[in-house]
C-alpha cells in the first residue's frame, strides 16, 4: 500500500515534534521513502523540517533533501552546522554533493569540505566545482565502476564487488588501460559466461560513446538521445575516464532548461519562480514590459507621423489592432519553431533556403488570411479598395514577420546567446512596430493620401 500523507499525519508530525518525542517520530517515519520525507519536509515548517533532518538518518534525509525546492533546500542548510552538512553529504554521490555546496558561500563550503570524513570523496567534490554548472563536469558523478583490461575475469568480479560499494546504481561497466585511458565497455553477460582465468582484454567491446568533461549539457543530452544511452562516460581532453552521467541527471537538466526556456519566452528572468516574492517577481517582469513599452511607443510615434491618413480614412484605425496581431502571432509562431529546432539540433542546410520556404508559407496562409479580410470588409461596407489595401499589407506583415521571426533566432544562436529570448516580447514588440509601418506605408501608396 502506497505511503499516504495525509493532514492528520501533518499534524501528528507536528505535535511530536513540539513535544521533542523522538522515539515517537523514528517510528513512525521507519523505513518511509525518501520522496515521501521530501513532501513532508514542503508541508511543515523550515525549523521543524530542520529538527528532523537532524534526527532522522542522513541517508534518508540526504536524499530527501534533493528532492526539494532549491529555496528550501537552502533555508534547511542555513539551519545546519558546517558538520551536519558534512553528514548528508558523506551519503550523496559527487554531482549532488556539489548541487548542496554550490547553494553555500564560499566560507561555509571550506567548512564543509573540510569536515567531510572520506578524504577522496572530498578531493571529487571539489574537482567537479572547478567545471562549469552546466557543462559534462558539472552534471557528472565521480562514482563508478572501471575494471582494467589486464584483469582477469575472476579478479575483475572481485574488484567490481568493492567498487560497486560506492555507486548507487550500476549503469554499465568501463574498461580502461593502465593509464586509466577510456578504451571499452563490459558486457555483464560476456564477463558471467567467460573463463575466470580470461583476460578483461578478450571479451570488453571496444566501442563506447563518451563526452568530453567541457560539451555543454545540450551535446550530453543529445548523445544520450540519440544512441537511448542510460549513462555516458565523461573524460578529458587525453582521453582520461573522469566520471559519468546518468539519465537521471540530464533529464533534470532537460527539464531546468525547459522551464528557464519557458520563462524567457513569456518574458521573464531566467531564475523567476512561481513561489518567489512580489519584489522579485516585479523585478523578473518590469525589464520586459518596458521593453514592449518601448515598442509600443514607437507604433505610437509611427502612427502619428500617419496622422493626415487618419483623417482623410479615419476607417484604417480600426484594422491596426488586427495587422499589429497578426504580426505578432506569426513572428512567434516562427520563432517557436526555429528555437526548437535549434534546442534538437534540428536546424540544417542552408539559411537561405530556410528564409525561402518560410516566404512560401506566408504567402500561402497571407493569401488565405487575405481573403477572409476582403470578404469581410466588403460584407461590412468598408469598400473594395480599402478591403484590398488591409489584405495586402497583412500578407506583406506575415511574410516580413515570418522573416524576423526565423532569422533572429539563429542569429542569437550563431551570437552565442540563448535564442529563446526571440520568442518573446522581443520578437512581438519589434514585428508590432514593422507591422504598423509597413501597414501604413502601402496604406499610403494605394490610397493615395
Amino acid at each position: 500500500m502506497a505511503f499516504e500523507i495525509t493532514e492528520d499525519l501533518i499534524e501528528q508530525i507536528e505535535n511530536l515534534i513540539e513535544a521533542r518525542n523522538d522515539v515517537a517520530i523514528l517510528e513512525l517515519l521507519d523505513e518511509v521513502h525518501h520522496a515521501d520525507i521530501a513532501e513532508i519536509f514542503d508541508e511543515i515548517t523550515t525549523e521543524e523540517a530542520t529538527y528532523l533532518v537532524k534526527l532522522l538518518d542522513s541517508e534518508t534525509t540526504s536524499e530527501a533533501l534533493m528532492e526539494l525546492d532549491e529555496d528550501l533546500r537552502e533555508d534547511i542548510l542555513d539551519n545546519l552546522s558546517p558538520q551536519e552538512i558534512a553528514d548528508e553529504l558523506n551519503e550523496l554521490d559527487t554531482d549532488d554533493a556539489v548541487d548542496f555546496l554550490s547553494e553555500l558561500s564560499d566560507e561555509i563550503q571550506k567548512q564543509v569540505i573540510d569536515a567531510i570524513e572520506d578524504e577522496e570523496h572530498a578531493r571529487d567534490i571539489v574537482e567537479m566545482l572547478l567545471y562549469e554548472e552546466d557543462s559534462a563536469g558539472g552534471l557528472m558523478a565521480k562514482e563508478l565502476v572501471r575494471v582494467r583490461e589486464t584483469w582477469t575475469v575472476a579478479g575483475c568480479v572481485r574488484k567490481m564487488r568493492a567498487q560497486a560499494q560506492n555507486v548507487t546504481r550500476v549503469h554499465s561497466v568501463y574498461v580502461v588501460d593502465k593509464k586509466d585511458h577510456l578504451i571499452g565497455r563490459l558486457s555483464l553477460k560476456d564477463l558471467l559466461t567467460a573463463e575466470a582465468k580470461s583476460k578483461i582484454s578478450d571479451i570488453y567491446i571496444p566501442n563506447v560513446d563518451s563526452v568530453n568533461v567541457h560539451d555543454s549539457g545540450e551535446d550530453v543530452a543529445r548523445l544520450m538521445q540519440k544512441y537511448d544511452l542510460e549513462a555516458v562516460p565523461v573524460t578529458n581532453d587525453s582521453g582520461v575516464l573522469l566520471g559519468r552521467i546518468t539519465i537521471d541527471d540530464i533529464l533534470d537538466f532537460i527539464r531546468d532548461e525547459a522551464d528557464e526556456d519557458y520563462r524567457m519566452a513569456a518574458g521573464l528572468s531566467q531564475s523567476a519562480e512561481a513561489d518567489d516574492t512580489t519584489w522579485e517577481l516585479t523585478r523578473a517582469r518590469l525589464p520586459w514590459l518596458v521593453l514592449g513599452l518601448v515598442g509600443s511607443l514607437g507604433a505610437v510615434n509611427i502612427m502619428k507621423s500617419f496622422e493626415g491618413a487618419l483623417q482623410v480614412h479615419p476607417e484604417l484605425f480600426f484594422f491596426t489592432p488586427l495587422v499589429a496581431a497578426v504580426a505578432g502571432n506569426v513572428g512567434v509562431q516562427s520563432s517557436a519553431i526555429i528555437v526548437q529546432g535549434l534546442a534538437n539540433d534540428n536546424v540544417t542546410g542552408s539559411l537561405w533556403l530556410r528564409l525561402l520556404k518560410e516566404i512560401s508559407i506566408g504567402l500561402i496562409n497571407g493569401i488565405a488570411l487575405g481573403i477572409l479580410v476582403i470578404t469581410f470588409g466588403l460584407i461590412f461596407g468598408f469598400g473594395w479598395m480599402l478591403s484590398l489595401t488591409v489584405a495586402t499589407a497583412m500578407l506583406s506583415v506575415i511574410i516580413v514577420a515570418a522573416l524576423v521571426g526565423t532569422f533572429v533566432p539563429i542569429l542569437l544562436n550563431w551570437k552565442g546567446i540563448d535564442p529563446a529570448i526571440a520568442t518573446g516580447p522581443f520578437i512581438t514588440t519589434s514585428n508590432d512596430i514593422f507591422g504598423i509601418l509597413i501597414y501604413f506605408s502601402l496604406a499610403k501608396l494605394m490610397l493615395g493620401f
